[in-house]
């Protein structure tokens, strides 16, 4: 099996990259290393199963051989990349979608797009289950990704039902864990580090509202077992243990041992108040269920993040 997997160079494809040179699978990463790293790819070096092409995707892309499967994993995807890169998040989810379904379409390939639960916006209901539409503010500071995803699933469909290609929409809720940036700008990352240096955790707002984090190795499992399927329709991947952002500041400070205060900032502007998975569908369909907690989860990024901050400080 060979697969292109663009963004294969960012935090959750590279993991995804991993993942199929572990099932014997042959890689084509596109990445423009916008948020992606090669350190990311690194371990891949030599391997000729693997192959990196620096590009945008959002260019026309042209692979030699065969292809059986495109993962399209590109996108920046923090909040403070929307402010950075609006145009980028904007393109990459409209023009480097078309891009990368018109490539699946000329080799015969199936598809999968990694989306978000952004496209809930912030949500009125919960949980939130595939069924529901969102409650997305166009024109907000979030509204270039929220946005460009929701175009994304779009056209994913148009060439399922218009094309038959054979598709797949896994939308993501918070994941985390190693290979995250140290300037993500994600609850995450900015914790974990804060809390490594000692600094105070910024909470936006009151911490009141509510986050579901998935561990990536655990839903990188069901990715591939979605991948497996020929369900077509979006599929929600995350966890149910829902935490307070102030809960969750705790538990890193109390995990790292930090002597790091807390200190609230204004709130961000359209920062949902609520996300949390309605994952009926994963479960019956996927017969999966996540298996890390969250603690267990925080202690494998913590000592990530610690060897990372070590070493850009050597």
């Amino acid at each position: 099996m060979r697969a292109v997997v663009t963004g294969g160079a960012g935090f959750l494809g590279s993991h995804l990259v991993d993942r199929l040179v572990k099932e014997g699978w042959e890689v084509v990463i596109i990445d423009n290393l916008i948020t992606g790293s090669t350190e990311n790819i690194a371990q891949h070096a030599g391997d000729n199963r693997v192959k990196f092409i620096k590009q945008d995707v959002t260019e026309f892309l042209f692979i030699e051989g065969p292809v059986d499967f495109i993962f399209h994993f590109a996108s920046p995807a923090s909040p403070v990349d929307f402010v950075r890169f609006p145009i980028p998040v904007l393109k990459v989810g409209a023009l480097g979608t078309h891009k990368a379904l018109g490539l699946a379409k000329a080799k015969g390939s199936k598809f999968m797009l990694a989306s978000t639960s952004e496209v809930y916006g912030d949500p009125l209901v919960s949980p939130q289950s595939e069924t529901y539409w969102g409650n997305v503010n166009p024109i907000g500071p979030r509204g270039v990704y929220d946005e460009a995803k929701r175009y994304a699933e779009a056209m994913t469909m148009a060439y399922h039902n218009f094309h038959g290609l054979d598709t797949r929409i896994v939308r993501f809720f918070n994941t985390y864990g190693p290979r995250m940036r140290l300037d993500d700008g994600r609850v995450v990352p900015n914790f974990i580090k804060q809390a490594i240096l000692g600094e105070p955790l910024t909470v936006y707002g009151d911490g009141s509202h509510t986050r579901s984090f998935g561990y990536y190795d655990d839903i990188l499992e069901a990715v591939w077992r979605l991948a497996n399927t020929q369900f077509f329709e979006p599929v929600n991947i995350g966890t149910t243990e829902e935490r307070t952002v102030l809960q969750f500041a705790k538990l890193v400070i109390q995990i790292t041992g930090s002597k790091s205060e807390i200190q609230h900032l204004d709130a961000a502007i359209d920062d949902p108040k609520q996300r949390k998975p309605d994952l009926t569908r994963a479960n019956r369909l996927l017969d999966w269920h996540p298996t890390t907690s969250t603690e267990e989860g925080l202690r494998k990024s913590i000592d990530y993040f610690r060897q990372k901050l070590n070493t850009s400080a050597s």
